[in-house]
């Protein structure tokens, strides 16, 4: 046997070893401390996509060295597990870059984390409207007739209690100014509307006023942004971001990460834009493993009948 061909040989036992594959592994939870020090993304850093490399390469000639041996399932298997470290390893091409709108404005700047500066979107990002949606509130309201107290109720916002031949509805608490919203019916027909702090579109004769009593702290269910791109005056996009449904552009995923108010109340909102160029195979990858792993269990139980 030749010394290349020797060599070549211990290379190929070297790559499909599993002390190559233990290594490799206690590198990269290694590699995973720093990061839960500080905000950093893991699948951009040059060192994680060496490891994720290393290590599909690593599972890839084990797999083509016992090619023969290995059944169809685990063979799917290692494939997904392959083709996921793979789209892990593109993945780390992509970048997120985050930025700070107010409802109602624009910018055409995000600040990209791994190049630790703003850069250009190569659109203009406007944040059209956002949307809060809170879980029913608990509140008391006091009725008023003049100067006297006609009764206390205790409900939810959007719910309704009876007052002699009129129904109060609880729209909506609006607690910075620790104020309701109310709605007053006769029957079926809407009579007008007026909330705690005194506004009021009712017929001059109604008798009643109401008062906020005391409330829980309403806790949000949902938040909601409406997003728009543009170039010039030509909008090229628009849609909806919350959590956990991004709004997609040109291979950008806009995710809305946080809501905040300044001191003056007005609100803004936190983008997230991730590019992810690996997503498609990371799925891919998944599939082949769930695959694998279905028929492992199919052959595991009707195999041998």
């Amino acid at each position: 046997m030749s010394i290349p061909s020797i060599r070549l040989e211990g290379l190929n036992s070297f790559l499909a070893s599993k002390q190559l594959a233990l290594g490799l592994f206690l590198v990269l939870c290694f590699s995973l401390i720093p990061g839960t020090f500080r905000e950093s993304d893991f699948h951009a850093s040059g060192l994680s996509r060496i490891i994720l490399g290393c290590m599909a390469l690593n599972l890839l000639v084990c797999t083509l060295q016992r090619i023969r041996t290995l059944s169809r399932p685990v063979l799917i298997m290692h494939a997904g597990v392959v083709v996921t470290m793979a789209g892990a390893v593109i993945g780390g091409l992509g970048f997120i870059a985050t930025v700070q709108i107010y409802e109602g404005s624009s910018t055409d700047r995000v600040y990209r984390w791994d190049l630790e500066q703003d850069v250009l979107l190569g659109a203009t990002l406007a944040v059209r409207g956002i949307d809060t949606e809170f879980y029913p509130v608990p509140i008391r309201v006091g009725v008023l007739r003049g100067q006297d107290k006609v009764g206390l109720f205790e409900l939810k916002t959007g719910d309704r209690f009876a007052l002699d031949a009129y129904t109060v509805r609880a729209d909506s608490l609006n607690a910075p100014e620790e104020e309701v919203q109310l709605s007053i019916f006769r029957g079926e027909r809407l009579l007008g509307t007026a909330d705690t702090s005194g506004t009021r579109s009712l017929p001059a004769d109604f008798p009643y006023d109401f008062k906020l009593v005391g409330y829980q702290d309403p806790v949000l269910k949902r938040v909601v942004v409406a997003l728009s791109l543009s170039r010039g005056s030509e909008i090229i996009a628009e849609g909806t971001t919350e959590i956990n449904s991004p709004f997609e552009w040109n291979g950008l995923y806009f995710y809305h990460t946080n809501l905040e108010q300044d001191d003056h109340g007005n609100p803004y909102a936190g983008i997230q834009i991730v590019k992810d160029p690996g997503r498609p195979v990371v799925y891919i990858g998944f599939a082949l493993l769930t695959i694998g792993t279905l028929f492992w269990m199919y052959k595991k139980t009707y195999g041998h009948r």
